[in-house]
């Protein structure tokens, strides 16, 4: 099955919530949140909740805890272990950050189904702090896209993916989102690809604005159940169809020779 990559957003694809938002109103910070988010860049502004939580005496533990509660849909992770088993090579490209995506998968004992996590970066700090940073640096440079927020391009990622599948031989991409920012990535898919946009989601709802932007097949998906169900199909499509390709490039008939025989000869008369 090497021949398949599943690529997963994160936030309300994996989990059934908004990691960011969960952890802020968990944490009872939504009135200070609220008073940030017109004055700043999301992922800046994250970084900012961190630092007014830890003021407030939150602790590491107290977002750790709080990150294990994120509400999840339970055909999620079975989906997720069957994929890996199959030898599908799992990927997930989020706009949230590495703290929260790793403590949760952790948490829910998939970590090692993924071969790659491509999120905003983010680490404890020695005063205790959580510190989150912009995967794009855009302070810098800008990434040049005008689709995505500025301190993440998916569609950058994607391409970096596909030039190094290039260069290791081809995979057929699956790639599941929800998000608006879902939609640059799922323009940069082949026709050989699959696209899983979540349905009356924002990134279905700029799909079906934009049906021939897309090239790679649409499925899409509502639920866990159905995220179980359309995944798993799409694996099973591709190792059959890859399996077929396979068989007749295998077999190779080659002609047989026809023995060569001398002309029949007319009969003798016999003599009476």
């Amino acid at each position: 099955m090497a021949g398949i990559m599943v690529i997963l957003d994160f936030d309300k694809t994996i989990i059934d919530i908004d990691s960011d938002n969960w952890v802020v109103d968990e944490l009872g910070a939504t009135d200070l949140f609220n008073q940030l988010l017109p004055t700043m860049p999301w992922n800046s502004m994250m970084d900012m909740m961190m630092k007014e939580l830890h003021a407030q005496g939150k602790t590491i533990k107290d977002i750790e805890d709080v990150l294990k509660r994120v509400p999840i849909h339970p055909r999620v992770v079975p989906a997720i272990k069957s994929a890996h088993s199959l030898g599908c090579d799992l990927r997930v490209v989020s706009d949230a950050n590495l703290f929260f995506i790793e403590t949760i998968l952790n948490h829910l004992g998939i970590r090692e189904c993924f071969t790659e996590i491509n999120t905003n970066p983010s680490y404890v700090d020695e005063e205790g702090r959580l510190r989150i940073f912009p995967f794009h640096d855009f302070h810098s440079s800008s990434h040049g896209c005008n689709r995505c927020p500025p301190n993440m391009c998916k569609g950058k990622i994607i391409e970096r993916i596909q030039a190094s599948l290039a260069i290791e031989g081809q995979k057929r991409i699956i790639y599941l989102g929800d998000g608006s920012g879902d939609f640059c990535p799922m323009l940069k898919l082949q026709e050989v690809d699959y696209s899983m946009p979540r349905k009356n989601f924002p990134v279905w709802d700029l799909i079906s604005k934009n049906p021939g932007l897309i090239r790679a097949e649409i499925h899409e998906w509502t639920d866990g159940d159905e995220l179980e169900r359309v995944l798993l199909n799409l694996i099973k499509k591709i190792t059959i169809q890859d399996s077929v390709q396979l068989l007749s490039v295998d077999c190779k008939f080659e002609t047989i020779p026809m023995a060569v025989h001398e002309p029949l000869r007319p009969a003798l008369p016999v003599n009476q």
